[in-house]
């Protein structure tokens, strides 16, 4: 009997959606948790930039997840190591060194999750055929978009809300984070069963297919840098973003700061409403818009004006800084600019990515936009 084929909409949705939280959950609202929790805004900025370490690197062990076990394999264990991760994160809390113990396991949930990024995409290869990833890509980009202002709006909301109910900013955080525990325990047992099972989905390991890729892997670089102007690439992709990185990192520490220590002193709540879901919306807006104008201008036409968009909207957040206003619309619309001028400008990264070489052996596919943002 032949096996009936999985709807794509039975799994896309969901492994996109898994794709986003946690990324959400260790560069953005860990950051707003140690605010919570009375760690130095020195001491945030510092150690949780470095939690961005394994979404970098992760090129160079991409190569070797089909050594092992199949793409499918990874996705779903990923997902239960995540889930354990956010239940280890929940029940250290409450303890008197959590700073220690949650950063630690916060690592380990960076590791899964980026790994979960790599069997993801490639499973997407896999499962589907060339006109169906190009039909559903929008669909990926759009869930894990979806995720982001669930992680950065709703979970944040709920933490605020938590806080209040429990009285305690430990036990509200550790209520939040046991929920998006469950929630990927739950997505591990849904795609355990949901996800298709391609033939092609296959682990490679033998000795001959393990050489052949890590030459591959060498070559790939080797390659990228022998070709003209190599240099010139790594330059853009490493300052393009620099004022807006300056930035990033101290933006949720600034807007729950008091007034007398520079802050706008908004709520736990109120950060996950205005940073989280009026500035994702900006700069879901502000993408879609880069897009169209790359699309319609060319990418030369409009590198300038997305390079001077990402930089200026920055200057918003000068203006919070020296005037400090309380006004909640005023403050929305600043984040509002700021997110739509990085949605707007970070097309150009986006754009650029599709035409200089990957470090990856894995096929090239259409990129959903990922929040290398906060």
């Amino acid at each position: 009997m032949k096996e009936k084929k999985t709807s794509p909409w039975a799994w896309i949705p969901t492994l996109y959606f898994a794709q986003g939280l946690p990324y959400v959950a260790v560069m953005t609202i860990s950051v707003i948790m140690y605010k919570n929790l009375g760690i130095s805004n020195t001491d945030i900025a510092l150690y949780t930039s470095w939690l961005y370490l394994p979404w970098v690197i992760k090129p160079f062990w991409s190569p070797f997840i089909d050594l092992l076990k199949t793409k499918r394999w990874w996705v779903v264990s990923m997902q239960l190591l995540v889930g354990a991760g956010l239940a280890g994160i929940a029940f250290t809390i409450p303890m008197s060194n959590f700073f220690q113990t949650t950063l630690a396991i916060f690592w380990l949930v960076a590791f899964s999750s980026a790994t979960h990024d790599i069997a993801a995409d490639g499973f997407y290869m896999l499962a589907l055929d060339v006109k169906d990833q190009a039909l559903y890509v929008g669909i990926r980009s759009t869930f894990y978009r979806i995720a982001t202002i669930a992680g950065q709006g709703l979970l944040v909301m709920l933490a605020g809300g938590l806080e209040i109910w429990t009285g305690s900013i430990k036990y509200g955080w550790s209520i939040t984070f046991f929920v998006l525990s469950g929630l990927f325990i739950g997505f591990c047992l849904y795609h355990h069963f949901i996800l298709p099972k391609p033939v092609s989905d296959k682990a490679v390991a033998n000795e001959g297919n393990a050489r052949a890729i890590f030459n591959g892997f060498l070559e790939t670089f080797a390659s990228f840098f022998r070709k003209k102007q190599a240099g010139v690439a790594i330059l853009f992709m490493l300052f393009y973003r620099f004022p807006e990185a300056q930035l990033v990192k101290l933006i949720n520490p600034f807007l729950l700061d008091p007034l007398e220590k520079g802050g706008l002193g908004l709520t736990t709540a109120e950060v996950g409403l205005v940073y989280g879901t009026i500035g994702i919306i900006g700069l879901t807006i502000g993408g879609i818009i880069g897009g169209i104008c790359a699309a319609r201008g060319g990418l030369q036409k409009w590198l300038w004006p997305m390079a001077w968009s990402l930089s200026l909207t920055c200057l918003t957040f000068v203006y919070l800084g020296y005037f400090q206003p309380q006004n909640f619309f005023i403050i929305s619309l600043c984040v509002f600019i700021e997110q739509f001028g990085y949605g707007f400008g970070f097309t150009a990264i986006c754009s650029t990515s599709s035409i200089i070489p990957t470090v990856s052996t894995r096929p090239p596919i259409t990129q959903s936009v990922q929040p290398s943002w906060h």
